[in-house]
Order: structure tokens, then sequence, then C-alpha cells
């Protein structure tokens, strides 16, 4: 058997059981992986209805072009439709999203236009605004507005819906969501809904959305709204394909805590995942009092790790906006090659000389019976040597200065850098059954510098 076109292979995404980052979750939780679709994500499904119900409605002529405001994943489903069908695609995305998406969409055929994110959603250079304007400036244009189009809703009420409910035999208890256009959840949620109205329907937001407050009090709160960084879920607007009544309840996930949960996921799941399946399964860590062992749990992963490498999966972007600490003593110590090290308090200048030389270390802890009662350095055998070449049989007690400073395993690099000033220039890492190792001020320079 084979498929006509690539867009044939649409759908059908299967269930996995998640184990490690769900620990102490009651019941059952499962990730519909929707990354197995071509694109990558849950929009594929999506982009091609709107696309094939503006065909016939006649709003997309052959030769026409499609315009859309998207983060990156609906706008990958159009350019697969854009492939198959022989149409143009310009996309506008804000300037918040990954470089990858950008370049994806790019390779795809896509032509894209970024636009500011710290701007009103209805000011002119909104990536809504410039879609919307360019779709009026270009002949035989189409402006889909995967926000307030129909036929987003309608494509996950006919296959996502019913593939959840085939594939948990109708067990599904909970559906836990990302929400930004609205149509993965209220498709979905209304198909559920109809084959057992008791499914609660849970909702992922984002600090800096308006979706939560609006949904539990009906107010339109502008003070919500903030720049935040998580991609693919929450909005600055009320889009008119998120049904508030088919959700049972909004929960907000912070950037640190969905984008922690993302590499969790890659590195204890094998699921290889967006922004928005980070937040979802920390929603569900949060919510985990609301469940029983009885429960089933679908979880919804919209789209692939591979558009979120230069960001959620880049040590140094995570660490410079705060959500990775810094390496930790135990993990400087496993980046080195050396062990731990030292000299006995009876040894020679010129024995001590040759055990740093062998080793290619600059600093030794001085040790009796098993206790760090000094320690000397490259400087201290230099000084003497320069000023009494005749020293090498000499004892180190003469030359031999305080102990290092003791610390423990998890002190982090900011606590080493304060530890280790002039007066030291090396700590010595330790834990109940002895040391493990020495940390000099070059490891802490490389470590702060990465």
């Amino acid at each position: 058997m084979w498929y006509n076109n690539i867009l044939e292979t649409i759908g059908n995404t299967p269930l996995v059981k998640m184990h490690k980052t769900v620990a102490g979750v009651p019941g059952t939780i499962l990730a519909k992986v929707e990354t197995f679709n071509p694109g990558n994500s849950i929009k594929d499904r999506m982009a091609v209805q709107m696309v094939e119900d503006a065909e016939k409605e006649g709003l997309l002529k052959p030769g026409g072009t499609i315009i859309e405001a998207t983060s990156g994943n609906t706008g990958m489903g159009l350019a697969l439709a854009a492939i198959v069908k022989g149409y143009r695609l310009i996309c506008t995305m804000p300037d918040k999203q990954s470089k990858e998406k950008m370049d994806i969409l790019r390779a795809v055929g896509a032509e894209v236009i970024v636009t500011p994110t710290n701007v009103e959603a209805d000011g002119p250079r909104s990536y809504y605004s410039v879609a919307k304007k360019l779709n009026e400036d270009i002949p035989n244009s189409f402006y889909p507005n995967q926000y307030d189009n129909p036929s987003n809703p309608k494509a996950h009420y006919a296959t996502t819906g019913p593939e959840i409910w085939k594939q948990t035999e109708g067990k599904i208890t909970h559906l836990v969501v990302g929400v930004g256009t609205g149509g993965t959840v209220s498709g979905t949620a209304k198909y559920l809904k109809e084959k057992n109205p008791d499914i609660k329907i849970w909702g992922v937001d984002t600090y800096g959305s308006v979706f939560k407050k609006f949904h539990e009090t009906g107010e339109f709160d502008q003070n919500e709204i903030y720049s935040y960084l998580t991609e693919g879920i929450g909005e600055d607007i009320l889009p008119k394909n998120v049904d508030f009544s088919l959700i049972d309840h909004f929960e907000k996930v912070t950037d640190k805590d969905g984008m922690l949960m993302t590499r969790r996921l890659a590195r204890e799941e094998g699921l290889f995942l967006g922004n928005s399946a980070g937040s979802a399964v920390a929603a569900v860590q949060q919510l985990k009092q609301k469940l029983s062992k009885d429960d089933v749990v679908v979880v919804i992963m919209h789209d692939s790790g591979s558009r979120y490498v230069g960001k959620i999966f880049n040590d140094d972007w995570m660490r410079q906006r705060g959500f990775l600490d810094r390496e930790k003593a135990i993990e400087i110590l496993n980046g080195k090659d050396t062990k731990f090290i030292s000299i006995n308090k009876n040894a020679t200048i010129g024995e001590t000389a040759e055990k740093m030389t062998k080793n290619n270390v600059s600093q030794l802890p001085v040790m009796d019976k098993g206790r760090m009662i000094g320690s000397i350095s490259d400087k201290d055998l230099f000084n003497s040597i320069l000023h009494q070449p005749n020293c090498k049989t000499h004892s180190i007690n003469g030359i031999m200065r305080a102990p290092f400073p003791e610390v423990d395993a998890n002190t982090t690099t900011e606590e080493l850098a304060q530890i280790i000033g002039n007066e030291s220039s090396a700590v010595v890492v330790t834990q109940k059954n002895g040391a493990l190792g020495i940390i000099t001020r070059h490891d802490i320079i490389s470590a702060l510098s990465k």
C-alpha cells in the first residue's frame, strides 16, 4: 500500500504511556504524540482542513497565495498543503519564535516575515495585522486566520477526538491540552463530551496570557498581558475558536516549569517534544491531587523538539534566562579527568614538585592520616626552590599553607566563586566517605564562562 501524497499520512498518531515524568500522579497518563504527523505537529490536521474547505467555498483558487499569522506549526501544515496543491505561502511570525521554526518554514518553500512580539495585538506591526494587510494587498490571496476559522476545530472534531476515543476504548476521563488558537481543545472536547459528558477538559495556559482569568471571571484583563517565552500556548486575544464552555479548568504553568519538563520528557521518556508538551505535563503534575488511580488522562503533545533545539535544549540559552542552575561542584568534578590527588605531610619539596608535574596539577592538599591539615601550591614550591636551590630534600611542613576550604558536592559555581578568593586558590569537595576531588580557580572560570 502507498499514499498518493504526503497529506494522506496525516492523523492516526499513537498514544504512549508516560512513566518517570508523571511519577506520583495517580491514574494512567497517556501522551497523544502528534509529532508522527508529516509536519511533526498536530497543526497539520487543521491546516489541510482550512485549505480544503476554502477551496470548496471558492475562497482559494488555483495559483493563489495563502497568507497566515503563525507561531510556526500551522505554517508547516499549510506549507505541505501548498506544495501538494500548488499555492504560494507567506507566513508572518513574532520574533519570539525559535529560529528553527523559521528555517524549517523557509526550507519547505514558505516566505517568512518576522514581526515584533512586544506590540499590541491590534497594532499595525503585530503578526496578525501584517497578515491581514498582505491579504488586502495581494490579489487572489486567502487568509485562513486559524484563530477564528471554524475549520480549525472541525478538523479535531473529525479526527483527533475519534482517535482518542477509539484508542482508549472510551475509558478516557481527562483531556489535557495547551490552548492557543483553541481549535484543538474545542474540536476534540466537543467530540469527547458528546460521547461522555463527564470527561474533564483541562486547558493549559501560561503566565502573560488572558485565558485563565477570562474563563473564571468573564473579564478580559489587559493587566494580565505581558511578554512570555512559552511558545504555542496562551494568547493576548480571545480567538473565536476557544469554546470556553467546553473547558472545565485552566491551569497556568510558568515558562521555567514548562521548559524544564520539556527537557525531562526527552531524557526520561524518549519523547523529543516542544514547549507546549512540557507545559501540559507540568500542569498534570500541578493538578495530580484532582486525579485518582482509575483515571485515564490523555495529554496532547503538539509538536517536535526539533523546533526548539536553539532554545529549550540549549543550556546556554536556558541559563541566561535563569531556567537552569549553574553547575554544581559534583558536575564540575565529573567533567575533569583528574581524580583526588594529595600529598602526605612527610613528603619533601622535591617529591611534591615531582607529583605535581606528573599529574599536571598546580596545588595539592596536604594529608595526615586521612585528614587534610594543609595545602601547597606550585607558587609555594617555585618561591622555595628559587631562593634555596638545595631545598628539595626539605620537608613541605615549612612552606605548607592553611588547608583548602571544604565544600559539599551540591555547592553551586556562584558559591564556589565566593569561597575561592585571593587567599585560597582551590576548594576540596567532600562527602561523608571522604574527599571527592579538588576544584581550582581555573575550573570556576571555565564553569562560569559557559
